[in-house]
């Protein structure tokens, strides 16, 4: 994978290569975004441009330093790589997540009963994840290896074949990486790395790649150069959802500006592009604020069959509409290029609640989203949240007419 690969993130798409180039790679980064945002994306592509064979080479005749006979001007037109060649030997296997020098770490589920599973036992199907989800998260890859309820982990068998590998002489590169993905599946056992970490051999690199700081070992965090990857820009997105998805102009401005920044939610949302969001939250409203408990009743037994990704997109949609009323209702205005029929739900959102409300039951649905993530009960969970927004908003009762 290539740095063009990588949808937005221009910044750190200039910055990467620079500390290559510049000498000032450092042993061991944390590559910390939010789901979506391409942080792994952005480590393939910079182990890819660290192995790559024109990258290097320029890297050496930059730091050979003057000629016995003095400084000599570099080719005319000659100019630093920004990317990695995508042609050479070393890129073709790194773009294909073969190169024997780029190492892969991922949370796993046992293979055969009785073994500690290792991340090994899954590399075929983790090439073919990465081809076809690079911007997927844990729940798709433990569904695409058939994990089902199973909990992934990256056990103390794989730190200890990580130190195996890493101790061994690199086959071609001038490097060897370990891109680990997801270093908040690592327990105590992730501690067995420490030595390594901080006194790796030489022309060793870690990248991390992780989506929430809290939940991975300090011990780790304090041995690591730590790179924030922002969430997505909506024009990039937008423009990655028409280039890449083939998705209308008109969804992919809709979606974009609804799946706050994450791709990975915005490519769910184009699959269901057609769904009807703001009529089944017309439904929800009108039950919680007019119609009574056996309409609740329906609609949440409704909604619990809709499964677990769409009931988070129609969570996510609520937000969307929360969040824009909010800006309505400090700058007296939409910004441009939200749907019509978006703003004027949302100024019906402000008939009915005020800026606090508005802003709990955004917390409410967040907690919500939170929960169905962890695969939490959807009847109850949408019962509990009809109860709540009842009790936020029921001072302030408007009928919601189409």
């Amino acid at each position: 994978m290539q740095f063009t690969d990588v949808i937005g993130q221009e910044i750190l798409k200039r910055e990467l290569p620079e500390l290559m180039q510049e000498n000032r790679l450092a042993h061991a980064i944390l590559f910390l975004g939010k789901e979506g945002s391409g942080a792994l994306p952005l480590a393939l592509s910079f182990a890819q441009y660290i192995v790559c064979e024109k990258v290097n080479g320029q890297k050496s005749m930059v730091n050979a330093g003057p000629s016995l006979f003095g400084d000599e001007p570099a080719p005319a037109g000659q100019t630093t790589l920004t990317d990695s060649c995508g042609t050479c030997p070393a890129c073709l296997k790194a773009a294909a997540f073969a190169h024997p020098d780029i190492h892969f770490s991922y949370p796993v589920v046992t293979k055969k009963s009785g073994t500690p599973p290792i991340s090994t036992d899954y590399i075929a199907e983790w090439r073919e994840f990465l081809k076809g989800y690079p911007y997927g998260n844990a729940y798709d890859w433990l569904q695409f290896i058939g994990a089902e309820n199973k909990q992934g982990n990256i056990t103390a068998q794989e730190c200890n074949d990580i130190i195996k590998k890493l101790n061994l002489k690199s086959f071609e590169s001038e490097y060897k990486i370990l891109i680990l993905w997801l270093p908040e599946y690592l327990g105590n056992e992730g501690n067995k790395l420490l030595k390594l970490i901080e006194e790796p051999p030489p022309n060793t690199v870690f990248l991390f790649v992780a989506e929430n700081e809290s939940q991975i070992l300090g011990t780790i965090l304090s041995r690591v150069q730590l790179i924030k990857v922002p969430l997505l820009e909506d024009k990039d997105m937008e423009t990655a959802l028409i280039e890449r998805n083939k998705t209308s102009p008109e969804t992919a401005a809709r979606i974009a500006a609804v799946s706050q920044g994450n791709y990975h939610t915005a490519l769910q949302m184009a699959q269901h592009a057609d769904e009807d969001w703001q009529e089944l939250l017309r439904d929800w409203l009108n039950a919680i604020m007019k119609t009574g408990p056996v309409a609740q009743t329906r609609w949440v037994d409704e909604s619990s069959k809709l499964g677990r990704e769409k009931q988070k997109q129609f969570l996510l949609y609520f937000n969307h509409l929360l969040q824009l009323a909010i800006k309505i209702q400090v700058f007296n205005k939409a910004e441009a290029g939200y749907p019509e029929k978006d703003v004027d739900f949302a100024v019906r959102l402000n008939r009915i609640s005020s800026l606090e409300q508005q802003q709990a039951i955004i917390e409410e649905l967040d907690n919500a989203a939170y929960y169905i993530e962890r695969n939490a009960n959807s009847k109850m969970l949408f019962m509990a949240l009809t109860i709540k927004i009842y009790h936020v908003i029921r001072d302030k009762i408007v009928f919601l007419n189409e």
